[in-house]
């Protein structure tokens, strides 16, 4: 699975059920995994709901790889959610906490392997213009760029990374922070001309 794959996942292809539904019952099935756990904060209610995504995740006949593999960045946070929870006298909530943020990531990676990135835009953008005083357009275009953005940053930061361990400076957090923020200026400077030049982003009152 590539770095920029590994916390969300990606778009794959299927035949199975969770392919086949609309895009609407997905979210609200997200909503039903997810919310009862963070409004309760009982490890038990954590507990079933994490098995209960598991099972759908199962359900959409893909390689275990793709919709429950984790990355070691998101296990390094849940390990350290868990020991701050035991630190502060909450040995309870050292399973809840970091149980709920993995049970809202492989909610989110439920619709996300099993639909359409455009599909996914769509509804969204569907569902902001019900929404009074929300631009849907205006909204499905900040969406589309941050979806863009996200793998981008995070690919640029692995082959700093990458660049830096080979040189020796894996440990030199200049060396490694400096290229990734040059790379994120010019990548938004880039998106925001080629926005302008399409007179997209800009108020119908301003045209």
């Amino acid at each position: 699975m590539r770095p920029t794959d590994a916390l969300l996942g990606s778009y794959r292809p299927g035949t199975s059920p969770w392919h086949r539904v609309g895009v609407g019952w997905k979210y609200l099935a997200v909503l039903v995994l997810t919310l009862p756990a963070l409004f309760v904060q009982e490890p038990w209610v954590t507990a079933s709901a994490l098995a209960l995504t598991v099972g759908c995740l199962l359900l959409t006949g893909l390689p275990a790889r793709v919709t429950l593999a984790l990355s070691w960045g998101l296990l390094v946070l849940l390990a350290v959610l868990a020991a701050f929870q035991v630190l502060i006298g909450q040995p309870a909530l050292a399973f809840v906490v970091p149980g709920n943020v993995l049970l809202a990531v492989l909610a989110a990676r439920l619709i996300i392997v099993t639909t359409r990135p455009a599909v996914l835009i769509d509804a969204l953008v569907s569902a902001a213009d019900r929404v009074p005083f929300v631009d849907g357009e205006r909204f499905g275009l900040s969406v589309g760029v941050m979806l863009r953005s996200i793998p981008y940053l995070m690919g640029a930061f692995y082959d700093v990374r990458d660049a830096a361990r080979a040189r020796g400076l894996e440990r030199h957090w200049i060396a490694r922070l400096t290229p990734v923020v040059v790379r994120a200026v010019g990548f938004a400077q880039a998106t925001g001309d080629a926005l302008a030049a399409r007179g997209l982003g800009e108020r119908s009152s301003d045209r």
